[in-house]
């Protein structure tokens, strides 16, 4: 070990200090009881050490090629959490799909069950939760009166979702999770008091969203570009010219939307519309699982027989990783998402599905590449592979270092790749991949316009409103007019872009830079590129922000 790994390990530990939730997230144990100090003062602490951190690493020397890779990715990633703590984004901002309690919500998914000591972990969180929801809220009243606050629209919406939680007609989370445990005695009886307590303050948490902190919020959701900057080289890792991106993503969901129709014909006949050819799919009901159980069960089979398929010929998959579980959400907030295995492989990765109320019916092909994203060769992979490799990575890459960019761009490129090794032959399966990436090409344009009120291009491909400048409305117009996604899922799809800027372009834009990366590698390495390889190498680097990553990948 050099000095920058020691530097990086210490952090790990330091850090896990101060973010006994983030550990669990990670693995790493001993804080299971613990939640974090939500309060002016904790948010501070947090970004104290990171600003030290990033001193002793100025200071430090790498000794070799790997610990010059970790330094870089240090900096790059520690610096612009301490920009965001230093514009007040990291403590004000509150949006459907993050924030402390977001985070403190689903925590509780990842946590230990079995046993005294699990169950007493739990209750020990469970009756802390009102505490740190009010430390929360001094944080927020602070931030909103330092005139950084979120918009009126994400706040209400953040309330309705703790509605949702403790309804007991409706999630009644902390309720049905004591009653999952079924714990008997003294813990059980600390239980049930954790989860009234945690049920009360999370209404109490939504009352003051209404009544306190929303009549503050902002009445516009756009960003502006100086956020919007900051916001998309922090979920990228990378600088990208935002205009120049904003009008490659007309010309990508253009061509996207070529490719489906040429795919529409061969499913629906010549001539065929796409929304022929779902139609056609929709009615089959050999493509239409029902049930949530039955649906969990298929993307289990698929996700398990894919591991087996790709082990040995395009991927070496570690042993550790062989195993992935796919389970449906306690909530249902309407998102999928993958958690990563704990440090000792204890916990396994896992895909999740947090299904909308009133789903009970599955199109299976438009999830083939859904599977493909979260599990392997997508997340699952990429991200079990860095905790497998601790003879090239240190703790912190292997554990901390996390971009979007880096990693939905490589989960994106992944559904890609599998079209490319001939996993997406059939033509309903391949169509749902290109539905998929044209959702994640719409996004860009919607994310960016919206938020920059960019004046939409008068020959924009699609004829669509010329000349006029974004709004929300113009933004769920167009999203209705090219996803082919439920409402509900589309209306939570809207919220998020528009409560967390930046986030949802990286998705296609991370892609685009795996993808030219890839040719990089091509021309450097000539005759003697070998795709295998490239993916062998490029995940060993572990999950650094996409500019480091070219320049890695540069030198190897």
């Amino acid at each position: 070990m050099g000095r920058i790994d020691d530097l990086a390990n210490r952090y790990v530990d330091d850090w896990a200090a101060v973010n006994p939730v983030g550990a669990t997230y990670v693995g790493v144990a001993g804080y299971d009881d613990r939640l974090d100090d939500l309060t002016p003062a904790g948010f501070a602490t947090q970004a104290d050490l990171t600003r030290r951190t990033l001193a002793d690493l100025d200071a430090t020397e790498p000794e070799t090629e790997r610990e010059r890779t970790a330094k870089e990715a240090m900096q790059e990633r520690l610096g612009l959490q301490l920009a965001r703590f230093d514009t007040g984004e990291a403590s004000s901002e509150i949006n459907v799909i993050t924030s402390p309690l977001h985070e403190m919500r689903m925590v509780f998914d990842l946590m230990p069950t079995e046993g005294v000591e699990a169950q007493a972990n739990i209750a020990a969180r469970l009756n802390r939760f009102a505490g740190a929801l009010d430390g929360y809220k001094t944080t927020l009243r602070e931030a909103a009166a330092a005139g950084q606050v979120s918009s009126q629209v994400q706040i209400t919406e953040v309330a309705k979702q703790c509605d949702v939680w403790t309804d007991p007609a409706g999630d009644n989370f902390f309720h049905g999770l004591v009653e999952r445990l079924a714990a008997e005695g003294t813990i059980g009886a600390e239980l049930r008091r954790g989860a009234a307590a945690a049920t009360a303050a999370t209404a109490e948490f939504s009352r003051f969203l209404r009544t306190e902190l929303a009549p503050r919020g902002r009445d516009k959701q756009a960003a502006g570009r100086d956020r919007y900057e900051l916001a998309s080289q922090y979920f990228l890792g990378a600088r990208v010219d935002l205009d120049e991106t904003y009008a490659w993503g007309f010309d990508e969901l253009a061509r996207l939307e070529a490719d489906m129709r040429v795919v529409s014909s061969r499913i629906a006949g010549p001539g065929a519309t796409t929304d022929e050819a779902v139609a056609v799919l929709d009615g089959d009901p050999a493509r239409t699982v029902h049930g949530k159980e039955a649906f969990r069960d298929w993307m289990q089979e698929l996700a398990d027989r894919t591991v087996t398929d790709l082990n040995g010929s395009h991927f070496d998959i570690p042993e550790q990783i062989h195993r992935i579980e796919c389970h449906l959400a306690p909530t249902s907030d309407g998102a999928i998402y993958y958690t990563g295995p704990s440090e000792d492989f204890s916990r396994p990765g896992r895909m999740w599905w947090a299904v909308p109320t009133g789903i009970t019916s599955f199109s299976t092909w438009r999830e083939v590449t859904t599977v493909f994203h979260e599990g392997v060769p997508g997340h699952h992979l990429q991200i079990g592979q860095t905790a497998v490799r601790a003879d090239l990575l240190n703790r912190w890459q292997r554990l901390l270092c996390f971009s979007s960019g880096h990693a939905e761009g490589w989960a994106l490129y992944a559904e890609r790749l599998m079209e490319e090794l001939g996993y997406l032959e059939e033509p309903g399966e391949k169509l749902g991949m290109l539905d998929g990436q044209a959702l994640r090409a719409a996004r860009v344009i919607v994310d960016i316009g919206m938020h920059l009120e960019l004046t939409i291009p008068k020959d924009n491909p699609f004829d669509f409103h010329p000349g006029e400048r974004w709004t929300p409305e113009l933004g769920w117009e167009f999203m209705r007019a090219h996803c082919r996604v439920p409402e509900e899922n589309l209306r939570f799809e809207l919220n998020r872009y528009l409560g967390w800027p930046g986030q949802a372009p990286a998705y296609k834009v991370g892609e685009r830079i795996w993808l030219q990366a890839r040719e990089d590698a091509k021309v450097r390495k000539g005759p003697d590129f070998d795709l295998k390889r490239f993916h062998q190498q490029a995940l060993d680097l572990g999950p650094l922000g996409l500019d480091p990553l070219r320049q890695a990948l540069d030198r190897l």
